[in-house]
């Protein structure tokens, strides 16, 4: 009886269970003779065989793979002016910049660039922003612009309810053109205005040859600035780089148009590069970004620990924020002092104080030459090093070097930030993709 149950039970079941169907379709090749009718009107159609049958085969193998390798269409992007930056002294702050192309007709803007940052903005329909005559400036040797929406034919308005909208809750309705307002570490320094979509003019680079790119962002219309902004800092807009959606790296990355990463190199003449897909040399050293609060909000490190020439001093591991919109370097209270200390008692030069110097440790030097300064050495795990050979800001008179002073600032709390001048020197690769700073010496020619 036992055994008709479980007969009876495995009867059940089977039937129960659902008939397994095979679905088929028949494979075509994209040249078939039967593909035709629904090719593209203009499109070419190579004959079977021929040259360029092959060379259109070819063609997709090498997009496809490189869409499977990392979904990267070009492995550099910079600027349609170039890649070329500059830094133009203290009628712009200290930073560097570079000219960039947006909208149709195209219109060129000299923005700083900003690591610490995430939207691109540029003046537009002004009510409040920084002279743009070159007559205001000492080294311009042209008019800066103004952008306006309603001259591009490519501009889009964002409205309030768009993902990136994030005073979204302040709008009246959701179709209502989107405001924004940033504001910056710098004493009432703000930009705000309208958000806007169009179209970011750049060059392709690497292995395969220099093509025209249209890439489009999100920028910030800056209708009113405050601040720095009006007395010469980015007074025609700023390019932020960080690690935000907003930001210009993570338009590029999210459409395809390159790996997730950008680098920048400043030089000692002034000027650099930066590239937009940039994943660095093969050979250089590397460590990871750490959280703020649990996000991955801007670009911070864990410093192990420091050395001053071949003295390694206990007691300083920080974070710190790698930030080029920064002209200097900031280290928090406890650290500068053990290092000012130590800089003292090793450097060639006689104490001084410079009128109106921000910085506390001056030098006089014996000569009309930089003497040879002991290097500053930032370790990270792994035994990786970063080493800032001139830590120094240098006075020059007309016969040579008057002083120097070591230019680094103390700050309040924990957390400190190196500027451009600890930048100098090195290719600064921001690997957002694999969460590194990565870094390698570099004349920012090659």
């Amino acid at each position: 009886m036992r055994w008709r149950l479980l007969l009876l039970l495995l009867l059940v079941t089977a039937r129960a269970m659902p008939v397994p169907i095979t679905f088929s379709a028949r494979l075509v090749h994209r040249f078939a003779d039967e593909m035709k009718p629904v090719r593209p009107p203009t499109g070419y159609w190579p004959d079977r065989w021929s040259m360029g049958y092959y060379r259109m085969l070819l063609t997709g193998d090498i997009l496809r793979r490189k869409i499977k390798v990392g979904g990267a269409r070009y492995q550099l992007l910079f600027p349609s002016h170039g890649s070329k930056t500059m830094s133009l002294g203290n009628d712009f702050g200290w930073l560097h910049y570079t000219w960039i192309d947006i909208g149709t007709p195209s219109t060129s803007f000299l923005v700083a660039l900003d690591a610490g940052s995430d939207l691109l903005w540029i003046p537009c329909d002004c009510v409040q922003c920084a002279p743009l005559s070159s007559s205001y400036y000492s080294n311009l040797d042209r008019d800066l612009n103004e952008y306006s929406p309603s001259r591009s034919l490519s501009s889009k308005h964002l409205s309030c309810s768009h993902q990136l909208c994030d005073k979204g809750s302040n709008c009246k309705s959701s179709q209502q053109q989107c405001p924004y307002m940033v504001s910056y570490l710098s004493e009432n320094t703000s930009s705000s205005g309208l958000l806007v979509e169009d179209i970011l003019h750049l060059q392709s680079g690497g292995s395969l040859s220099n093509s025209s790119v249209q890439a489009p962002v999100v920028l910030g219309c800056g209708m009113k600035q405050s601040g720095g902004y009006l007395d010469g800092v980015a007074p025609d807009g700023l390019l932020g780089l960080g690690p935000g959606e907003s930001s210009v790296p993570s338009f590029l990355a999210k459409s395809g148009l390159i790996h997730d990463s950008f680098s920048l190199c400043f030089n000692e003449d002034d000027s650099g590069r930066i590239f937009f897909g940039d994943q660095g040399p093969t050979i250089q050293q590397s460590t990871s970004f750490l959280p703020l609060d649990g996000l991955y909000s801007t670009y911070i490190i864990g410093v192990e620990s420091c050395c001053v020439g071949n003295s390694c001093l206990k007691m300083t591991s920080f974070k710190v924020q790698v930030d080029s919109g920064t002209s200097f370097t900031f280290l928090p209270g406890h650290v500068y002092g053990a290092i000012a200390e130590e800089f003292d008692q090793q450097v060639n030069g006689s104490r001084s104080s410079f009128e109106g110097s921000p910085w506390e440790y001056c030098y006089v030097p014996s000569s009309q030459e930089l003497p040879k300064v002991p290097s500053l050495t930032l370790t990270f795990q792994q035994n990786n090093s970063f080493v800032v050979y001139d830590p120094v800001f240098v006075f020059y008179g007309n016969e040579g070097v008057i002083g120097f002073c070591l230019a680094i600032q103390p700050t309040e709390g924990d957390m400190g930030t190196i500027g451009q001048n600890f930048m100098t020197g090195y290719r600064l690769v921001f690997d957002r993709g694999n969460k590194k700073l990565a870094w390698s010496r570099s004349n920012c020619e090659s």
